[in-house]
């Protein structure tokens, strides 16, 4: 009976210290330090790696880390990149935005229904008074604006550039210019530069250091991987560290969930997975399904031009980060096609399936992608091209593994869409 006790007082609190367990953060002064964990112990399928690893060096990554509950499994730096070099976010950086918007509203700087033109001033665009009074900072940090997206330089912040299009709140589009402008809406509100103010809020509680530097019109965030591997380490939890929440909580969870009715797969700044539609830059189209069918249901990232990709699913306690140039040497705003397939290939790592669609249902896979005069769609069905107006240019019927003419294309961007309405995007070359 006493042999019993002891061991069932054993297990009882061999499991409660168990549960006690909670996620591993990096030193914030130690920047060199960061504990990792096997991937051989987690039970992974270690043989997946080097395919994994392959493919990123294809598609010209530059860094990639994989978290798992804060410790470093994976990472790999590509030709001279290292661990010291430092490395552009591009539109992933606008969680970063996000999040200051966020602190400056808990600090009673501003509100999300306050107007824009509050802080950058009465004429600020080319609407009318009544139209421009319409666009509060809500419509910024959600991409609906309702300014014309169409115009020839979507990053221009100039008044002459920033044109009615729709109402405010009745249209969504992935626009530059209008986010960019958050940039001095939060320096009239507080008071201090975009780096003085990240610096304050967020470097200082996480170790997350970095520079905001403009480029064009653009105001755009670099580090070193790590730094954004840090960034993933905190939306994972809420955006706390260590336990200490660094914005309001309920500010902390709209982040991260649909910030309106338009683009169920957006939230504040940041992309979506496991909603029933999404939308993507460029078009007004609805396509139906999850944004990322391979990645879990939870999943939420922050995706930025030529791949720079912060991942996160909280459910799978996972992280990762890619920097590198554009995949395949194309550019692209939200290339999700990549995002998608690195979970594809992690899936495959840890021995299991966690993306939200089977295979049956997800997108076709194709290759080469830029293509030459014909493409190779791996599953077979039937197809529609569109150009990135959203018109039909043409249909197709495939075959797995089938090469299907595209010499009747224009040189351009296009999207193949299946049955389902889930999209690939792939650049026909001149």
């Amino acid at each position: 009976m006493a042999t019993r006790l002891i061991l069932l007082f054993t297990l009882t609190l061999f499991t409660g210290l168990s549960k006690a367990q909670s996620t591993y953060y990096p030193p914030i002064s130690q920047a060199a330090f960061w504990d990792t964990v096997s991937p051989k112990n987690l039970g992974w399928c270690t043989d997946s790696i080097e395919p994994l690893y392959r493919y990123l060096q294809n598609t010209n990554s530059k860094a990639f880390i994989v978290l798992v509950d804060g410790k470093i499994a994976l990472e790999k730096y590509f030709g001279k990149f290292t661990q010291d070099s430092i490395w552009y976010w591009a539109s992933a950086g606008k969680t970063l935005t996000a999040f200051l918007v966020g602190k400056a509203q808990e600090e009673g700087k501003l509100k999300l229904g306050d107007r824009t033109s509050d802080y950058l001033g009465v004429g600020w665009s080319s609407l009318s008074t009544t139209q421009e009074n319409a666009i509060t900072v809500r419509n910024q940090i959600t991409m609906t604006s309702g300014l014309d997206d169409g115009v020839s330089d979507k990053d221009c912040t100039d008044k002459p550039c920033l044109v009615y299009k729709a109402d405010a709140g009745t249209r969504w589009a992935y626009h530059n210019a209008p986010y960019t402008l958050l940039d001095k809406v939060i320096e009239t509100a507080t008071g201090s530069n975009m780096n003085t103010y990240t610096q304050q809020k967020l470097s200082t509680k996480t170790g997350i250091n970095g520079l905001w530097f403009k480029s064009g019109y653009n105001n755009v965030f670099a580090s070193k991987a790590r730094n954004f591997a840090r960034w993933g380490l905190l939306a994972q939890n809420g955006f706390k560290w260590n336990g200490t929440p660094l914005v309001d909580s309920a500010f902390a969870s709209q982040l991260v969930n649909t910030s309106q009715n338009l683009n169920l797969s957006y939230g504040y700044l940041w992309w979506l997975n496991g909603k029933t539609s999404f939308m993507v830059p460029t078009l007004q189209t609805v396509y139906p399904g999850s944004m990322l069918p391979k990645a879990p249901k939870d999943c939420f990232s922050a995706i930025g031009r030529n791949a720079q990709i912060a991942s996160i699913s909280p459910s799978k306690k996972i992280v990762w980060v890619r920097m590198g140039d554009a995949p395949g040497g194309v550019l692209d705003d939200v290339p999700f096609l990549l995002a998608d397939k690195v979970w594809a290939y992690l899936n495959d790592l840890m021995c299991n399936k966690t993306g939200t669609e089977n295979s049956a249902r997800t997108t076709a896979g194709i290759y080469p992608n830029p293509v030459g005069e014909s493409l190779f769609i791996i599953r077979s069905g039937t197809y529609h091209v569109c150009d990135v107006s959203g018109r039909l240019v043409k249909m197709v019927n495939a075959r797995n593994g089938e090469s299907v003419s595209t010499a009747d294309l224009k040189p351009g961007t296009y999207l193949l869409i299946n049955e389902l309405g889930q999209a690939q995007r792939f650049v026909k070359q001149p």
